[in-house]
């Protein structure tokens, strides 16, 4: 299938259909490529097919800790869900985030203000600032600094990019796993040779945290907001089960939200009749110097913007790989047990028998339509749809309009010597997230 699958295997769904199997190794896998196949797989055999694929690099050992990655809907993932979305992503805990995503933008406004005529690395910076409202939500804490010298941001953006890649790298113990007792390509330990890197930020925090819950037991004291690590203490939690679903949690709210808000910028660089619009509208329905979150209910083109942009680059192309927990039919053929199952989102956004003149960037497009991201309209579903739709969805959005609209708000943007946007390389590089293969570099002028 090459390196890039989603784009392989949409050609062969023009070819042979929108429901198609192929044999890898033992294995059978199975891609849906169209709306009635993605809505049979996420609604009609949801029950059926809400397993997980779990890569054989991300440990089988470790396959009842996960939560994104839960090899199938236990009673224990049902609890972790139900308990990240109360602590996390319910409408009562963005409310109570609102105020720790305004100091970190205000932070990254600081860094590209003292940063002005330089080449800035905008996925860095984007990268920290969300790492660090992450953080700061889990464990009450930053990890990193805009302004490290020594590069700890991209290290640790590597390091869980490197996880990414382990579970999606081509394994013949997926393929045949008979042998994965083998580990023959090494993936296993390098898996758990980053988990270990990015537990190192965390391990002392739990420990301490163990502790000082330990000590205050039984005595008077005062009454601190708790955070996300409290409730899972709380839960008693193992540190290899916090660290397993921290890396998830990081990864998830940071490498998604980066990496669509590079393809936007990307897109309006070279589309300036579009650059020109957002910017009209949000210099006419912005009526204070900063963006409040209850703007975006009425930037129509700005929201528009955003979708066309996921439609064109979803967040994860093939979404997760899900697994047939029972036999089912879909579209009138049998899905054995086990078979695993890919829903080719990148395929339904760009289906000219879904899309008029799918390959071109027109948020004009969304003004008035019906479609969102609700999971419920299976031509467009870029964060999935059924019981294993991303339950990060609402912190997801906030944070994506909160730092575009704030970015061309504040700045004008100029690629580095000048280069035509014209000529911008838009390569993809495939993962489990749709990233530019050339990273975006610019340079930032606030507006007079």
């Amino acid at each position: 299938m090459g390196n890039k699958p989603h784009a392989s295997t949409a050609m062969m769904a023009q070819e042979y259909g929108p429901l198609i199997s192929l044999r890898l190794g033992s294995r059978l896998l199975v891609v849906a490529s169209s709306p009635e196949a993605a809505m049979e797989v996420l609604k009609t055999q949801d029950r059926n097919l809400s397993g997980r694929n779990t890569p054989d690099a991300l440990q089988q050992s470790f396959k009842d800790y996960y939560l994104v990655w839960a090899y199938d809907c236990s009673q224990h993932w049902k609890s972790l869900r139900t308990l990240s979305k109360a602590q996390m992503f319910s409408a009562k805990a963005l409310d109570a985030q609102s105020k720790l995503r305004n100091e970190k933008m205000t932070q990254m406004l600081d860094f590209l203000n003292s940063n002005q005529g330089k080449v800035v690395k905008i996925e860095e910076v984007v990268f920290t600032t969300l790492f660090n409202t992450m953080s700061n939500i889990l464990f009450s804490k930053d990890f990193l600094d805009l302004k490290d010298e020594h590069g700890t941001a991209h290290w640790l953006k590597v390091a869980l990019q490197k996880t990414l890649e382990g579970g999606m790298t081509p394994n013949v113990s997926d393929l045949f796993p008979v042998l994965s007792g083998l580990d023959l390509q090494g993936l296993r330990k390098a898996y758990l040779k980053h988990l270990l890197e990015v537990s190192s930020f965390t391990d002392t925090i739990i420990d301490e945290r163990r502790d000082r819950i330990a000590s205050s037991a039984g005595t008077k004291v005062v009454v601190e907001e708790k955070d996300f690590l409290d409730r899972l203490l709380e839960n008693n939690f193992t540190n290899t089960q916090i660290n397993i679903l921290a890396l998830e949690l990081f990864i998830a709210g940071t490498d998604t939200v980066v990496s669509t808000i590079e393809w936007a910028m990307a897109e309006l660089l070279k589309n300036k009749e579009i650059m020109d619009k957002v910017q009209e509208e949000l210099k006419r329905e912005i009526n204070s110097n900063s963006i409040m979150e209850y703007d975006f209910s009425h930037l129509t083109y700005f929201n528009a913007f955003i979708k066309e942009t996921l439609r064109l680059h979803p967040v994860v192309p093939l979404l997760l790989p899900r697994r047939a927990v029972e036999a089912c039919e879909v579209m009138n053929y049998t899905i054995p047990q086990n078979s695993q199952i890919w829903v080719n989102v990148w395929a339904i956004g760009r289906d000219p028998k879904v899309w008029e003149d799918p390959n071109t960037f027109k948020p004009e497009r969304f003004i008035g339509s019906h479609l969102d991201f609700t999971g419920h309209d299976y031509e467009f579903i870029p964060f999935g749809g059924g019981r294993r739709m991303c339950p990060g969805i609402p912190s997801g959005i906030k944070s994506l309009q909160t730092i575009l609209a704030t970015l061309i708000h504040e700045y004008d943007w100029v690629l580095p010597s000048n280069e035509n946007p014209a000529k911008l390389d838009m390569n993809e590089k495939f993962g489990v997230t749709l990233q530019k293969e050339k990273p975006l570099e610019l340079i930032f002028n606030a507006k007079k």
